[in-house]
């Protein structure tokens, strides 16, 4: 009768309970989306288990890898990270929405030239934290090795590196990975 506890109810109340449930609706690649989730899903999950989108990827589940990003209202995200709940009205771009086979999107094509992937598995993080990073250096936001933070920040190789440090590849194609961005950006790194 080992884990017994004498006059323990057969089922906790914890699990008795309905966990609570929510209305979500976001855009996702462009569609209107509405979804009835638990208010603990995250959008990850959300994103792979109810839309079936599942180019993004779950790596770590923690936000350490960048398998899982995303671009939310323009802005990159480890989508592990965040509940679905608290995207209610957002714009959601996952690796789908950039392109498809017989229309890629020029970053996606350039990691194919560039062979800016080897297993493939962090690919749609890492293309999609791509696209976001050359947003962010049009835009003129500084990054933690920018020099002046009131001048434009330009695409050295120590700027691009450090904007993707969040997109880990365990094969190791980063060099493949950064001539890709560079091509798409139109300088070299």
């Amino acid at each position: 009768m080992i884990g017994v506890v004498p006059g323990a109810p057969a089922q906790s109340q914890a699990a008795s309970r309905k966990a609570p449930q929510a209305a979500v609706a976001f855009e996702v690649n462009g569609k209107p989306c509405s979804l009835q989730l638990d208010t603990r899903t995250t959008l990850l999950d959300a994103l792979r288990e109810h839309l079936r989108l599942t180019g993004t990827k779950k790596g770590c589940d923690q936000g350490q890898c960048g398998a899982c990003t995303v671009i939310v209202n323009g802005v990159r995200i480890n989508s592990c990270l965040t509940l679905a709940v608290m995207h209610q009205g957002d714009r959601i771009t996952t690796i789908e929405g950039l392109g498809q086979p017989e229309r890629l999107h020029p970053m996606q094509a350039a990691f194919v030239k560039h062979d800016g992937y080897q297993c493939g598995y962090c690919t749609p993080g890492q293309i999609c934290s791509a696209v976001a990073v050359l947003d962010e250096i049009k835009s003129g936001i500084p990054s933690h090795v920018s020099g002046d933070l009131t001048a434009s920040p330009e695409l050295t190789n120590t700027e691009l590196r450090e904007r993707m440090s969040g997109n880990i590849c365990r094969c190791g194609a980063y060099s493949n990975i950064a001539e890709a961005i560079a091509e798409v950006a139109g300088s070299s790194t």
